[in-house]
């Protein structure tokens, strides 16, 4: 799918999800039609989703950990694949330096979902892994995800 001026537009209008197309299409001296087809056009693609984020210090409970992951593989994109089919991952990304991959996950205690957990009962579904550091999020600034537990 060709990401035109026009679809960087739409999209930055997007940042709020809740903003109407007819807002939006006043914005940009278009149509609400082109501004639904082309978001339609983009979802379908899969270059855009519609989703709920939360800050996770707002819910009791919740933490995020980063996890820097060194593999025994350098099939990386499929490990990294692996890695967000397990639960409580919010996302695994190829990265360059001294990992091979970095690890968003998502816990809640309030729901009995540890770190703990997450290293018991998921992680070791995973093959290949060489060496596993974990940072807690003690704080952040702007930092919104999906609740996916």
């Amino acid at each position: 799918m060709k990401i035109d001026e026009m679809n960087f537009a739409i999209i930055k209008q997007l940042r709020d999800g809740r903003k109407s197309y007819s807002s939006i299409a006043e914005e940009l001296s278009v149509t609400e039609n082109t501004v639904r087809s082309r978001v339609n056009k983009l979802v379908e693609e899969r270059v855009l989703e519609f989703t709920g984020l939360v800050d996770p210090e707002a819910l009791p409970g919740v933490q995020i950990v980063v996890m820097g992951v060194k593999l025994k593989t350098m099939d990386l994109g499929r490990k990294a694949k692996e890695f967000t089919r397990l639960k409580g991952v919010i996302s695994a990304a190829v990265i360059t330096g001294r990992y091979d991959l970095l690890v968003q996950v998502i816990l809640n205690e309030d729901e009995d979902y540890s770190l703990l957990d997450f290293f018991t009962k998921e992680l070791v579904k995973i093959a290949e892994i060489q060496d596993v550091e974990t940072f807690v999020v003690y704080q952040s600034y702007g930092l919104r995800v999906p609740y996916i537990l």
